[in-house]
């Protein structure tokens, strides 16, 4: 795709924010936008499920056995099956009921958490898809912001394993609302 990448600078690590296939990407880690079953389902979860094939259905399979539904603003980790990627983390983010129902505050948890665990699996690179706003309804325009401004505090405050984060957008006006975000986020 033609778009040159937007690239920044966060505290040693690189932040993208790209136009592409999330499935494609060969960072360590993956993020899906799931839903709280983790069976797979429409958008990127589908997507993920068809391109890394059953070994991820079943790892999400033992989580929900163990542990019960994944609810917005967790996420768990599991094997990236046949992706590029060795892992995938599985988010939930919320669906959109207007805004003030705290559907920023678990959108801001999905990304913090997802961090946090590529973190702590001493991960050096995540690429992240938009996060409810496909079926779920998330605006785009404030959902880029509150992703953007999540992972640059995240990497702000901590120092951590991961030397990069891409934002792996599908589509022109996702990849362009996300583009202008970061300037309005960054100040830059």
């Amino acid at each position: 795709m033609g778009n040159s990448p937007v690239q920044i600078k966060v505290n040693g690590t690189r932040l993208s924010i790209i136009q592409g296939d999330i499935t494609r990407q060969a960072t360590d880690a993956i993020v899906n936008a799931a839903n709280s079953g983790l069976m797979g389902g429409g958008g990127v979860d589908g997507a993920i499920h068809r391109a890394g094939g059953p070994a991820i259905l079943e790892e999400c399979k033992q989580i929900v056995a163990r542990q019960g539904r994944l609810p917005a603003g967790k996420a768990v980790i599991t094997t990236g099956g046949n992706l590029p990627a060795k892992h995938v983390i599985h988010t939930v983010g919320p669906i959109w009921h207007g805004g003030d129902k705290g559907e920023a505050e678990l959108l801001r948890s999905a990304y913090r958490e997802s961090l946090g665990l590529a973190a702590e699996n001493n991960l050096t690179s995540v690429s992240f898809p938009s996060i409810s706003t496909g079926a779920y309804g998330y605006p785009v325009e404030q959902a880029a912001k509150v992703a953007l401004s999540t992972a640059i505090t995240f990497l702000r405050e901590k120092v951590t394993s991961i030397k990069e984060v891409v934002f792996v957008l599908f589509d022109l006006r996702t990849y362009e609302t996300y583009s202008a975000a970061i300037h309005e986020v960054t100040g830059e």
